[in-house]
């Protein structure tokens, strides 16, 4: 059966197929719907984790017991689950364990552009990269199987134009496979230092085994220039090898790598001496390069394609002299710029908006639609360094003698997903170090940015059941916060939110500001504010554009007038409560 399916989709397919038991995930573009699709199948155990680092713990957990199992995550989550995927290396899976990486070239989501190809190496387990869809769905199986096979987690590492680009996928059945006979062995399942020596010298053997089964597969194939010439010999892998053909098509020769470490240094040897010339074409690091040139083969890579971005055929064309006025290479259209900004009616616009206005607190950001505050005409965020950070800096810069003797406040913003992820270490660790900052958990009771999905504080699981929801306000009590020192807002109402930033901007300890207000965009919300528009009474309005401070794309000033887009707006009212002379109501 054939469907048309999204890099995403066809690997959630094949791993069903393949007998997946656990499967375990925190949302992250572009690798969230991996997990969607899986949820679909009751016979798989899905869920959401509070981050990477434990729902890649679960994944090893079950794969100890003897099931298969995945994690999956954009690449910066590999970070956060680094911890256990080298230890997991030594300890190994008795039930096939897969580790996704999507990765973003280009940064289209992102706030680096790591190339996590890099991990298979350090962390000595074996890697493979789809190049479409069917290729997803085809070698998620060979994953499982590798891993069975060898004893070791495996990297599948995808991309974006991977991840969510569609091609047609020929479909099967899923065939169940029996939990392994899990057996206790400290010896092999406890990585104590004395164990860990006698894992490292087993995982140096497997390695060798696993280079001689990188010569032989046909993971790695070549495919030859259909006249048979031997002019020029491209070595590529994923989504490069696409790009690739639509450049040279069979007029060269390829060796298109799927299984991308440990690489086999005889087939790409062997491949080499039989060309003129050889280009090693891929995206962001010279992963492949580098080990070409260590084999000692001349090769052209990053001295002509660019280090950062995606690749496309046109830029491949134009890096090799292939690009001409007669040669259209299929590219990007030219569209205007749009700026991205805080959706009509978000309930972070009025907490930004107030905390502008006080020109001594300095704001530290984290990862979320909220990080859309840095933008004008909000301008209100200084930094934003990764998952989860924004408290912990926020206590750098209290801790800062400098700065802290200017006077001024410190604020750190998170969101209810984040702050479950990665941020409550931050704020013990403010409380407990005596930091006076202030930090302000954005609570919008969804994980938004990456498209809706639940999260501890939502009370209901990945499959919508009704579960236990976490209490942000016992949380932050839990963690040391006094109880005079934690304010709930709703962050529609404008004094409300002012005051409680005026009571944090003058604490001398750790003062928590939790915003509640559910997104815009959440279903039953946009359902429940439908009919709730706001109006411009022009008779009133004096065209100060003090409304527009707020960001609001819902607000316009157009032919001289302040206006109001009703298919936009959402009745949140921040505008009115802006507006200097009270021309701006709610429709009745």
């Amino acid at each position: 059966m054939k469907q048309l399916l999204t890099g995403n989709e066809a690997l959630a397919r094949g791993a069903w197929e393949a007998g997946l038991s656990v499967a375990s995930a925190y949302p992250g573009t572009p690798s969230t719907e991996i997990l969607e699709n899986l949820a679909l199948h009751k016979d798989i155990c899905t869920e959401w984790a509070p981050n990477e680092k434990v729902a890649l713990e679960v994944a090893s957990g079950a794969s100890i017991a003897g099931v298969r199992a995945i994690a999956a995550m954009k690449h910066v989550g590999l970070n956060v689950a680094a911890d256990p995927l080298f230890t997991m290396a030594y300890i190994g899976s008795l039930g096939g364990l897969v580790v996704v990486s999507a990765d973003d070239p280009g940064m289209f989501s992102s706030q680096n552009e790591q190339d996590n190809r890099l991990y298979a190496p350090h962390a000595h387990i074996p890697m493979i990269e789809p190049s479409n869809s069917q290729e997803a769905y085809d070698y998620i199986k060979e994953a499982f199987d590798l891993s069975e096979k060898f004893d070791v987690p495996v990297l599948f590492r995808m991309t974006t134009r991977i991840c969510h680009s569609k091609t047609v996928v020929e479909v099967g059945d899923r065939v169940e496979h029996p939990a392994l006979q899990y057996v206790k062995n400290v010896g092999k399942n406890v990585m104590v230092p004395a164990a860990a020596k006698v894992r490292k010298t087993i995982l140096t053997k497997r390695l060798q085994e696993l280079e001689k089964f990188s010569e032989a597969t046909e993971l790695n194939r070549v495919e030859y220039a259909s006249d048979g010439n031997r002019r020029i010999g491209v070595i590529t892998s994923g989504v490069s090898y696409n790009h690739a053909r639509e450049v040279f098509g069979d007029t060269v020769s390829y060796l298109k790598l799927a299984f991308t470490y440990p690489l086999p240094p005889q087939k790409i040897s062997n491949f080499a001496s039989q060309f003129e010339s050889i280009y090693v074409i891929e995206e962001n690091e010279p992963y492949l390069e580098n080990f070409v040139k260590q084999l000692e083969i001349k090769c052209h890579g990053k001295d002509l394609l660019p280090w950062e971005g995606e690749l496309d055929s046109l830029t491949i064309a134009k890096a090799f002299g292939m690009a001409s006025e007669n040669v259209n290479f299929a590219h990007g259209l030219d569209l205007p710029p749009r700026p991205p900004v805080l959706c009509p009616g978000c309930p972070h616009r009025g907490f930004y908006y107030e905390v502008s206005k006080f020109k001594d607190i300095v704001v530290t950001g984290d990862i979320g639609c909220y990080t859309l505050g840095a933008v004008p005409p909000l301008s209100s965020i200084d930094t934003c360094i990764c998952m989860g950070g924004s408290i912990s800096a926020a206590c750098g810069f209290a801790h800062a003698d400098h700065f802290a003797k200017t006077g001024k406040k410190f604020l750190g913003v998170i969101g209810d997903s984040t702050f479950f992820h990665s941020g409550i270490t931050g704020l013990i660790n403010a409380v407990v170090n005596k930091a006076p900052i202030i930090v302000a958990i954005l609570d919008n009771r969804i994980t938004a940015m990456t498209g809706h999905q639940e999260n501890p504080g939502t009370g209901r699981t990945l499959q919508g059941e009704v579960t236990h929801q976490v209490d942000l306000i016992a949380l932050c009590k839990a963690c040391g916060v006094k109880d005079e020192n934690i304010r709930a807002i709703d962050p529609y109402n404008i004094l409300e939110t002012r005051e409680a930033i005026r009571l944090a901007h003058d604490a001398t300890e750790v003062f928590v500001i939790i915003a509640k207000q559910p997104c815009a965009l959440i279903k039953s919300v946009m359902k429940a504010r439908a009919r709730m528009k706001c109006y411009v009474d022009q008779s009133k309005c004096i065209k100060c554009k003090m409304c527009m401070k707020a960001g609001c794309p819902a607000l316009c000033f157009q032919n001289g007038q302040i206006i109001i887009d009703k298919t936009m707006c959402n009745g949140c009212e921040i505008c009115a409560q802006i507006c200097p002379k009270q021309a701006i109501m709610k429709e009745e």
